[in-house]
Formats: C-alpha cells, structure tokens, sequence
C-alpha cells in the first residue's frame, strides 16, 4: 500500500543537523522544500528536494522569496532548523562587551524575526495538512537556568520558546501541532550514518548522535492531530550545562 506524500519545508540544510534531517527523515515518495544560503553538495542524491537559496538574515525577503517558491501546495511538516551564534561563543574568548551591533542584530533576523516571517508566511499552506506539525530547534541555552555566557544566542533560544507557546493557541482549531526541541551539544563532524556506539565513544558522551535528534523529530510527526507534543530537552548525558 503506497503511503500518502508528505511535503516538508525544511530550514538550514546545508549541513549538519540540517542535511541529518534531509536525509533521513523525509521518504523517498515525499516532497522536499530545503532552504540554505548555498547549494548543499548532496542534493545530487535527492531527486525529490528542491532548494531555495536564501538569506535567512533579511527576514522579509527572504520569507517573500521562499512563498513565492512554493506557491499554495500543503505543507505537512514546518522545520526550523536555524540557530547562528556569536564570534568565540561556547569558548574562553568569548565576550558579550565584544560583540558588534551588526552580530546582535543579525543573530535576532537570522534566529527569531525570520522564523517568525516564515511561519505566517505559510500557516494558509500549514492549514491544508490533516496533521501539520511545526518543529522549532531550540537549545538548552533557552532553558531556565543554564550556565551559558552567550546572552543573544541564549535570548533568541528562549524567544523560540515564546513563539511555540503562543503560537500554538492561535493554531489550535486548525489542529497544527506546534513543538520545539531544546538540543544541547551535537555530534555534527560525524555524518548521520555514523555508527552510534563509536560516536559515544569517540565523544564520551558528550555529544548527541544525530539520530537521536532525528528520532525525536520522528516521533512527532507519528503523533496523530489529538496530540500536542509541547517540548522535548534533550542534553547529552554528559552535559552538565544545565
């Protein structure tokens, strides 16, 4: 019995947890929208993803850019997988009182107001889906009490989280379910077919396979429109950040 397609809208593919996602979680039946600011050298091996080049820091014309490309066809799955960081963050050097006017203000384009364009951009496409999930990746810098210094990573982080819970009231009639996932550290030098046992080894469990994310991202989109999964936290074991 052949499966219904699905369409995906799949943000910051280019690598990493992104290409992870690409990869892995969409069929071979299934539509593919991927968006990054250049043209990921896998996409070779994916027939059914077409690529929308974009700059996710010029939020209005970048969300323009991407309704005009797909128009009014459904979208079952909305991913947000987007999350710049300070110069030097998660380092010795880095230094809030360094950080440029230009840096903070682009961090909050590229991480919150994009994000948000995108989203209402495309809630009429959201709508057409029986079970249309949006998935925000969001990080254990925006829960309560971490121990990170980056404070505009950390604030775009926790703003994700302020978008999910209001959002989902707006969207709850229609019965789109709205989730984020809080990741900490990722093991993203190693490729998503990576055997699991030798990256916990080669990490010391500091670091999440990417298949751990991906079946997070799994499971949510299995839950049927009854369900609402608000929040999944997912630090490596060994992350003591929080």
């Amino acid at each position: 019995m052949k499966t219904e397609r699905k369409t995906y809208l799949i943000f910051g593919i280019s690598k990493g947890l992104g290409k992870a996602i690409t990869k892995s979680l969409p069929t071979e039946n299934d539509e593919v929208f991927g968006i990054s600011r250049s043209k990921p050298n896998y996409l070779n091996e994916k027939s059914n993803v077409t690529w929308i080049s974009t700059d996710l820091s010029d939020p209005k014309n970048s969300s323009e850019i991407i309704k005009e490309n797909i128009g009014n066809r459904k979208i079952d799955y909305f991913i947000y997988n987007v999350g710049i960081w300070e110069s030097n963050a998660f380092t010795e050097k880095y230094s809030f009182e360094e950080n440029s006017e230009f840096e903070i203000a682009n961090m909050i384009n590229t991480n919150i107001t994009s994000c948000i364009l995108n989203i209402k951009s495309v809630i009429e496409n959201l709508k057409q889906s029986e079970n249309a999930k949006i998935i925000l990746m969001g990080s254990t810098w925006g829960l309560d009490n971490h121990n990170g210094k980056e404070v505009t990573f950390s604030a775009t982080k926790f703003a994700l989280r302020g978008i999910v819970h209001s959002l989902r009231e707006n969207l709850r009639e229609y019965k789109i379910g709205v989730s984020i996932v809080n990741l900490g550290y990722l093991a993203t030098e190693f490729e998503d077919d990576e055997n699991i046992e030798t990256i916990i080894e080669q990490t010391e469990g500091k670091l999440i396979p990417l298949q751990d994310v991906i079946g997070a991202l799994k499971f949510i989109i299995s839950t049927s429109n009854a369900s609402c999964v608000k929040e999944i936290n997912m630090p490596a074991m060994n992350d003591f950040n929080l």
